[in-house]
C-alpha cells in the first residue's frame, strides 16, 4: 500500500516471504506513533480469515527474523488481522473474497445505482467483476470504486 514509512516499508519486504511460506498474505504494515510509543504493527490475512493462534505463530516465527533483520526502534509490534470491514483497496484483495459478497459504493451510479450489494466473481488487475443480486455481471474498475467492503450478515 502506498504511504508506508521505510521502516515500515523494510518490514513488509522481510515479512512477505515468511507469510507466504506460512501460507498467510501480508496485507500491511504500518510503523507510527501513539501517544509517546512507536508501534510496529503488520496484518496479515488468508481466504477464510485468521485467528489469534495464526497471529500468535507468525509473530513467533517473523520476531527473530526482525531482531536480526530490521533495525527499529519500536516500542511495541503487533501482529492483527485486518479486520472484518476493511476496505478492500488492491486486486489481491479482490481475488481473496471471490465468491464472497460486498458492499459496493461507486463515484458515478451504474444501472444497479452508487451503492449496492454484489458478489465477487473475479479479481483481475485493472478491475473486478461482480455478480448483482439480479444475477447480472459488472466488470468495474477499481479506479472507480470509492468503497468496498464485505458484505456482513447477521
Amino acid at each position: 500500500m502506498a504511504g508506508r514509512s521505510k521502516t515500515a516499508q523494510a518490514a513488509f519486504d522481510i515479512a512477505k516471504p515468511v507469510a507466504e511460506q506460512m501460507g498467510l498474505e501480508l496485507v500491511d504494515a504500518e510503523y507510527k506513533k501513539e501517544g509517546p510509543d512507536m508501534f510496529l504493527r503488520l496484518f496479515i490475512d488468508r481466504k477464510g480469515g485468521i485467528g489469534i493462534d495464526e497471529c500468535e505463530e507468525f509473530t513467533r516465527v517473523i520476531d527473530p527474523i526482525f531482531d536480526e533483520q530490521l533495525k527499529h526502534d519500536a516500542d511495541y509490534f503487533e501482529v492483527s488481522s485486518p479486520g472484518l470491514t476493511r476496505p478492500l483497496t488492491t486486486a489481491a484483495d479482490y481475488r481473496r473474497y471471490e465468491g464472497e459478497k460486498l458492499d459496493v459504493t461507486l463515484f458515478k451510479a451504474i444501472d444497479q445505482g452508487k451503492t449496492f450489494v454484489a458478489t465477487i466473481a473475479s479479481g483481475e488487475e485493472e478491475a473486478v467483476v461482480l455478480t448483482a443480486e439480479d444475477g447480472t455481471n459488472i466488470r468495474v474498475e477499481y479506479k472507480d470504486i470509492a468503497k468496498a467492503t464485505r458484505h456482513i450478515e447477521f
